[in-house]
């Protein structure tokens, strides 16, 4: 039982898991189910595994650091083995509106960095980056209409 603590605590230090993460480590590193399950609810006691405070913290991580969609981080936490409706719970925080700002921020990102290629080709790629984060095609047509067009001048388009 007290290797099982150390070696748990270890992988806890580098980062927070949910209690299925943790114990699919557990298991890789040769622990008896019944001692992996015996400790994993005293943690859940002391709360050193919560997997509503993991699935909160993983979420807000993962949105500020990968700029994520809602979507992408639902697919993340599932595979993470948090509980459907605490994903659920957790992420009905997030609206179309702040996943349209967050879309909006990656695509001004990337549009430094393919604006003087051919309209096309730009769209295309930043399409491209905007689908691997998650996001839907109406929220990327719909952010990379306002990047594309807030970038263009009064002549091409016909503002003047």
């Amino acid at each position: 039982m007290e290797v099982a603590r150390e070696i748990a605590l270890r992988i806890l230090t580098m980062r927070d898991h949910s209690r299925q993460e943790l114990a699919g480590k557990l298991d890789a590193k040769g622990v008896p189910e019944d001692v992996r399950d015996e400790l994993l609810d005293r943690f859940e006691e002391v709360g050193l595994v919560n997997d509503e405070s993991f699935a909160q913290q993983w979420t807000r991580a993962r949105r500020s650091s990968r700029k994520l969609s809602k979507m992408a981080v639902r697919r993340e936490l599932q595979t993470k083995g948090v509980d459907r409706d605490l994903i659920d719970q957790t992420l009905d925080e997030i609206d179309h509106d702040s996943e349209v700002a967050l879309a909006t921020e990656l695509a001004r990102k990337k549009w430094r960095s393919v604006h003087s290629l051919p309209r096309e080709v730009a769209y295309r790629r930043m399409a491209g980056a905007l689908a691997r984060k998650g996001y839907s095609s109406s929220v990327v047509s719909q952010v990379l209409r306002e990047v594309m067009d807030s970038d263009r001048g009064p002549y091409e388009t016909g503002q003047w």
